[in-house]
């Protein structure tokens, strides 16, 4: 069986889920794109991703396996859009704002 490629995939960088609060803290449901997961058996697409919030489950499974843990999610849930109030959003958006990046980049760093 040969490996299926996605068509679509993320760009490298910081994202922010549609359920962050641009009034709140600016990592707040910030995460970064790792890479693209590919599933042995089915064909199946994800995205490996970190949160940047140092209350997300990822990292107390980092201190009790003692060793790096990501989140996992289908690409196609990724790339796909929401309903929120009547708008259609996409459920994560790339983050291009540079100031939000250099800050998003020492927040990573400091976890």
């Amino acid at each position: 069986m040969s490996l299926k490629i996605p068509t679509k995939v993320p760009e490298p960088g910081f994202y922010y889920h549609y359920k962050h609060d641009p009034h709140g803290t600016v990592n707040n449901y910030a995460y970064e794109f790792i890479g693209v997961g590919f599933h042995t058996e089915s064909d199946e697409h994800f995205v490996i991703y970190k949160p940047l919030y140092k209350e997300a489950s990822i990292y107390k499974a980092e201190k009790e396996l003692n060793i790096p843990c990501f989140d996992t999610r289908p690409l196609e849930m990724w790339m796909g859009d929401v309903e929120k109030e009547g708008k259609t959003l996409k459920r994560f958006q790339k983050i291009t704002d540079p100031k939000v990046i250099s800050t998003l980049e020492k927040i990573r760093e400091g976890m």
